[in-house]
């Protein structure tokens, strides 16, 4: 069975180019980053029971539960590297209920030691790198900032610092969750499609 399991995974490992789950995602991670994805699970949950229960708008809810709804499949065999359109879903929080933003420019790229990402237009951007956490998940380590402001690398603080699972929804379409992010939302989607 043990045999079994690894060459099921083998093909994940060596197609991925992300940094494997060997740790080193760990190690970069700040505890704050840690407790938000211990926490990701309640956090979730919480931010869309308040967006289901609020004064969401009808068709914004209908994007969002189409967005949640696809079912998640594995990375192994896609190449997410190219241009892309994104857009922020903001969920619960300080913000309001439910805000869906229109679509931006997004950029996936691989410097030979995994996938980067970059957000290119739009006032609030994140750059940013992808690691294994499993078959059908990444973790995102990334930065927060805004146009024209320089980028901090991770580990700068809690005001730049962002966490997230990564998820891929199909052949041209994936998101990012961000728990509990250090402005107005309590969980931020960040949909890409081409």
């Amino acid at each position: 069975m043990r045999r079994l399991s690894l060459l099921l995974v083998l093909p994940v490992l060596l197609a991925s180019g992300n940094a494997f789950a060997d740790g080193e995602v760990q190690k970069l991670m700040t505890p704050a980053d840690k407790a938000r994805l211990g926490s990701y699970g309640e956090t979730r949950r919480k931010a869309l029971e308040t967006a289901r229960s609020g004064d969401a708008d009808a068709a914004d809810l209908k994007v969002l539960d189409a967005v949640l709804s696809r079912p998640i499949v594995a990375f192994s065999d896609k190449d997410l590297t190219g241009n892309w359109q994104c857009r922020s879903i903001k969920v619960g929080g300080h913000f309001g209920v439910l805000v869906i933003y229109d679509w931006f420019r997004c950029r996936v790229s691989d410097d030979g030691s995994g996938w980067a990402l970059e957000k290119l237009t739009g006032s609030q951007r994140t750059k940013g790198r992808f690691y294994d956490d499993s078959a059908r998940r990444a973790i995102y380590l990334g930065s927060f900032f805004v146009e024209g402001d320089p980028v901090k690398p991770y580990g700068s603080g809690p005001k730049t610092d962002q966490v997230g699972y990564a998820f891929r929804t199909g052949d041209r379409a994936w998101r990012i969750e961000f728990p509990a992010p250090y402005y107005e939302s309590a969980l931020d989607i960040l949909e890409f499609r081409r």
